[in-house]
């Protein structure tokens, strides 16, 4: 974080038995924000981007399996569709009874999901590089359910990945699915690791979520899902994140008056990095509710 921005308080939000951690942005009489973040990042993939947007009384949190939230139980998975029950939870507990969404990735799926399922909830979302998942045809069901069983059991037995020292896990983060600064690759390491005994680090995000899930959508659910969340909705897509994003989403959505895409110079993670400007910029206004 740039030392002249202010610091977020952590806090922690239990509902149902769950623990969910958290950081606390801005003035608590704002506007409610719940913000999601990617798969296999933490609430701290936006402590560039929060401090910039003012006038939100605004959430990060740490999803479930991920930084220092709660890990599902044995018999459990992560699902997609799963986080929409935590998001229903999570502002259930802080009072909320209508918000709005900020989102990157993985993120942003969970929320066009939570947005889907319960309209009247979600007053508006603004969302980073993600939307909706790929499609799946129906004949792949089968080969879906036996895959995620067999990821699922192997996963299941394997052990965080150790690093001799905090140093290596930042280069490992840095150089992984998707390129990171070096920066940004501390602030995810610094949230998203454990010290071990030896003086090194793992990870504490769950290896559960490296399985794929059980059961994906097909093309008539996700239309389904795009067709019940009418509220506003902005998306900024990476001028060189996802290439299949950039590809699918515009026309997806061609006919859908209540988006408005913008695209930004930047990789998949640019609200960690160049991008976080821009987006505060555009997101800003929108989130507290000044414009449409």
């Amino acid at each position: 974080m740039h030392p002249s921005l202010p610091s977020p308080r952590e806090i922690t939000v239990e509902f149902d038995g769950r623990t969910i951690a958290a950081r606390q942005w801005g003035d608590p009489a704002g506007e409610p924000v719940l913000a999601l973040h990617g798969w296999l990042d933490n609430c701290a993939s936006f402590d560039q981007l929060a401090p910039l947007l003012s006038g939100l009384n605004l959430v990060a949190v740490d999803m479930a399996g991920h930084g220092r939230s709660y890990h599902r139980s044995r018999d459990a998975n992560y699902n997609i569709w799963e986080e929409v029950e935590d998001v229903l939870g999570v502002t259930r507990a802080l009072g909320w009874h209508d918000f709005s969404l900020l989102a990157h990735s993985r993120g942003a799926v969970a929320s066009l999901l939570s947005a889907g399922a319960f309209p009247e909830r979600v007053k508006r979302m603004a969302l980073i590089d993600g939307l909706v998942p790929p499609p799946a045809e129906d004949h792949q069901a089968p080969e879906f359910l036996a895959r995620a069983i067999a990821q699922r059991a192997r996963y299941g037995a394997r052990k965080p990945r150790p690093f001799d020292s905090f140093e290596d896990a930042v280069k490992a983060r840095a150089n992984g699915m998707f390129p990171l600064s070096d920066a940004a690759a501390r602030r995810l390491v610094a949230r998203g690791s454990v010290a071990l005994a030896d003086g090194g680090v793992s990870w504490s995000n769950d290896p559960r979520l490296l399985a794929t899930s059980s059961v994906k959508l097909n093309r008539a659910q996700v239309q389904a899902f795009l067709e019940r969340a009418t509220m506003p909705v902005r998306l900024v897509l990476a001028r060189d994140g996802i290439v299949e994003i950039l590809e699918r989403l515009p026309a997806l959505l061609a006919d859908r008056a209540n988006f408005t895409i913008r695209e930004l110079p930047g990789s998949h993670h640019l609200h960690m990095e160049g991008g976080a400007e821009a987006i505060a910029e555009w997101f800003g206004p929108f989130l507290r509710g000044e414009v449409d």
